[in-house]
């Protein structure tokens, strides 16, 4: 016998992890979590930094992993690698065979210069400008 609500509900709801379309075809996600905006449904903005503040660690674990030497950076470098890693996963951020052998050298100039360089500047020129310029300037930016 269930005896508490939250059991009832994921019973009842059922529980998906990923964005799902209910049977009548709005965007839905977790136990009955409306967030279709059609219908009013969306998170609020606590729940959106819990959410940024999830993938931002599992990002940093995933650098811990693939690239140890990245806690030696500043900051603001970090921040950068953090930031790439973001946008286009660890493994795409491990695309970047030269600019991160730069980085770990020391060699922001190159590293830099390699980010620009690349397809994924050609495709997000702004984003790219700020981070190449992070990296080179080791301020946040």
């Amino acid at each position: 016998m269930i005896n508490d609500i939250t059991s009832q509900l994921r019973r009842d709801e059922g529980e998906k992890l990923s964005v799902y379309n209910d049977h009548l075809g709005f965007a839905t996600i977790g136990v009955g979590r409306l967030v279709d905006s059609r219908k009013g449904g969306g998170i609020t903005a606590e729940e959106s930094a819990y959410l940024l503040q999830n993938d931002i660690k599992k990002r940093e674990l995933e650098l811990d992993k693939r690239l140890p030497w990245w806690r030696q950076l500043s900051a603001p470098r970090q921040g950068v690698l953090l930031n790439m890693a973001f946008q286009m996963g660890v493994t795409g951020l491990m695309g970047f065979t030269n600019t991160l052998e730069h980085a770990r050298k020391g060699d922001y100039k190159k590293a830099a210069d390699n980010m620009l360089a690349s397809k994924w500047a050609e495709q997000t020129p702004e984003r790219a400008k700020r981070l190449a310029s992070q990296m080179l300037t080791d301020s946040w930016l």
